[in-house]
């Protein structure tokens, strides 16, 4: 019986599914984004996830933790040099899955598994969302300064007054 064990088995062996899991980890790594299926996908995040947030602390035991997991020099290297640097002050959600459609051959549901803080053209589109206003009018009172701001400011002469005849 298998209550209360949540995670994927992905159809595999524990030995063939550790392989397959720091292999698709090591790419999400070394190339920021992967093609995979879906639940390799929702698999592959719980498991890359833990060890980008052991990457924010650069030690001997974390690196070797971290490398116990995914037996990959070079993401090693990359995960606690460029992706700690970039993830540092992220709480969590370190990646993105996002659904692509269905394979050809199988049609089986394709995923896109990212990480977040890598994709450009996202973050380009999210800078660009700052600048949105409020679905709330605003009062005039509180435009008037801004408008003052705004225009130069110039001293008008004092105008003559007029004599009461």
């Amino acid at each position: 019986m298998r209550h209360n064990k949540a995670f994927n088995h992905l159809g595999r062996k524990s030995g063939h599914r550790k392989a397959l899991m720091a292999n698709m980890a090591s790419s999400l790594i070394k190339y920021k984004r992967i093609n995979t299926t879906v639940a390799k996908a929702k698999a592959l995040k719980m498991y890359v996830e833990p060890l980008i947030t052991k990457s924010k602390e650069d030690t001997t035991h974390s690196r070797r933790v971290v490398f116990s997991y995914l037996k990959d020099k070079e993401a090693v290297k990359e995960l606690f040099g460029t992706i700690a640097n970039k993830i540092a002050d992220r709480p969590g959600g370190y990646t993105r899955v996002l659904h692509t459609g269905f394979r050809q051959g199988d049609g089986a549901d394709m995923a896109l598994i990212e990480l977040v803080d890598f994709n450009e053209a996202a973050l380009a589109s999210a800078k660009k969302e700052e600048k949105k206003s409020t679905r709330r009018s605003r009062s005039k009172k509180a435009e008037a300064p801004k408008a003052e701001e705004a225009a130069p400011q110039v001293e008008e002469a004092p105008k003559a007054e007029e004599s009461a005849e």
